[in-house]
């Protein structure tokens, strides 16, 4: 299987669309998610009898996508915007690995379904937690990290939101901290 089709699309007004599309080897269907960037998306399954039918659907899926003018974003067009939780101790205790592992399958979801990215790793430094994320639009994306780490009781007054150009990931902005800052630092 070729995995994950994602690909976006502006439309006139300038907002930003997404489709994508799957095999779900667990339940035999082709999935597919689509919605405007941001918001929650509506998903269609299929069922197929196998694998081979859902690589036709997939391919034809792109096909398809690639007519309506939708394409794949480049990692050097998006942005790493990384949430950022401050601990207690340098390296991590395990809560704090229990938070990484809860942090991570929260924000997976939530951005995933709304169009808003991937979470690409994650990392302990001195006294913090960092989830990297490549993300196709920042404001978007750090909205919807703030309201998944209420939503989800992930210690938000302790969550910094730093966001760079996916071509200079040295360049981080603050875009949102629960405690009164003027930097970024990973």
């Amino acid at each position: 299987m070729s995995g994950i089709v994602r690909v976006y699309k502006r439309d006139e007004e300038g907002t930003l669309h997404f489709r994508e599309a799957w095999f779900d080897e667990d339940y035999n269907q082709f999935v597919m998610n689509y919605g405007a960037v941001g918001h929650q998306s509506k998903t269609e399954e299929t069922d197929v009898p196998d694998p081979e039918a859902a690589e036709g659907l997939l391919d034809a899926f792109a096909v398809q996508c690639a007519e309506d003018g939708y394409s794949e974003i480049p990692d050097e067009e998006q942005f790493w915007v990384v949430a950022q939780f401050a601990l207690k101790t340098r390296e991590g205790t395990d809560r704090d690995r229990y938070l990484e592992e809860k942090a991570t399958d929260a924000l997976i979801s939530h951005l995933a379904w709304r169009g808003l990215g991937t979470v690409e790793r994650s990392e302990f430094t001195d006294y913090k937690l960092n989830i990297f994320c490549l993300c196709p639009d920042v404001n978007k994306a750090v909205a919807a990290i703030k309201v998944c780490s209420r939503g989800e009781d992930l210690d938000f007054t302790k969550l910094s939101i730093g966001a760079a150009p996916y071509s200079d990931p040295q360049n981080f902005k603050l875009k949102h901290s629960a405690k009164p800052a003027n930097t970024f630092s990973l």
